[in-house]
């Protein structure tokens, strides 16, 4: 009985020590995944296809050549036109994100190449105060889009955000108008722009420029709207249809053009320059 007793007290002392941070849950489906499975498929559930979000630099590698985006005003900053405070000062919270993210605004812009063919790119960064839209991050769009009007090459925007940055108020919200008509002005040429909304896609971004493209792919998944479904359903006081304001919604609604997941998004932005802007190899020049 003795051996009996000392093997039982062996086993409930014995531990099996697993490493933290090697699975993850999916937002979506739920299922628990191999970290290392889903970052060998670009940060996309192997199992329902979502897409986790990714960071504005990772985005940049995904879409564009390897070596050929520039970085262009790098340095711009935020100032704090209203002294705002909340919890802490607006100043604070912007360096807490500078720190946290290593970028000085949630916006990144710059000219690159795609399969060969240039472009100015202009990519939101949620993990910066969720990819708000304030003064420079307006202002990084914009310059994106002049860019692409004065070079004639396409404006390709990625938009991960909860829209426009109260923290500037009205300033903020300024931003709205003037991407818009710099976007206005892109359209009366021959130009094109493609929209990309990720997960999420908010606010003010989707009342500007998201919504603005002329063509608007979505990736897999992705919440997209003005304001949040909550807030909706308190205001109209009725249930939303499932899967309200998904990316697949949305493109059953004519709200969006496509939907392509992470694996196919280079090759299609590709294909629709050539569709758009067919390039004359022997003029040297758009048509």
């Amino acid at each position: 009985m003795g051996w009996f007793k000392k093997t039982k007290e062996i086993a409930a002392n014995r531990k099996v020590n697993i490493p933290e941070g090697l699975w993850i849950k999916c937002d979506s489906c739920k299922e628990i995944i191999y970290k290392k499975e889903i970052q060998r498929n670009l940060q996309v559930c192997p199992k329902c296809n979502y897409h986790f979000r990714i960071s504005s630099l990772e985005r940049i590698n995904l879409i564009t050549d390897e070596g050929t985006f520039i970085e262009i005003d790098s340095d711009l900053t935020t100032t704090n036109p209203l002294n705002f405070s909340d919890t802490i000062s607006y100043k604070d919270r912007l360096e807490i994100n500078k720190k946290k993210t290593s970028l000085k605004e949630a916006a990144i812009y710059g000219d690159a190449t795609i399969n060969g063919r240039a472009v100015s790119l202009a990519v939101l960064e949620f993990s910066f105060m969720g990819g708000s839209m304030g003064a420079v991050v307006g202002e990084k769009i914009a310059r994106a889009t002049e860019r692409a009007l004065d070079k004639g090459i396409p404006l390709i925007t990625i938009s991960s955000s909860g829209g426009a940055r109260m923290q500037e108020g009205m300033f903020s919200l300024m931003q709205m108008a003037k991407v818009s008509a710099a976007i206005a002005r892109l359209k009366e040429t021959d130009t094109l722009y493609v929209s990309i909304l990720a997960d999420p896609t908010f606010g003010g971004v989707t009342a500007s420029f998201a919504m603005l493209g002329d063509v608007i792919i979505a990736e897999p998944k992705s919440l997209i709207g003005f304001a949040g479904p909550r807030v909706i359903e308190r205001t109209i006081k009725q249930q939303l249809p499932k899967d309200f304001q998904r990316a697949e919604f949305l493109l059953e609604h004519g709200m969006i053009d496509l939907i392509v997941g992470r694996k196919e998004l280079k090759n299609t932005i590709h294909r629709l320059i050539e569709l758009f802007m067919p390039y004359k190899q022997e003029e040297g020049s758009f048509p």
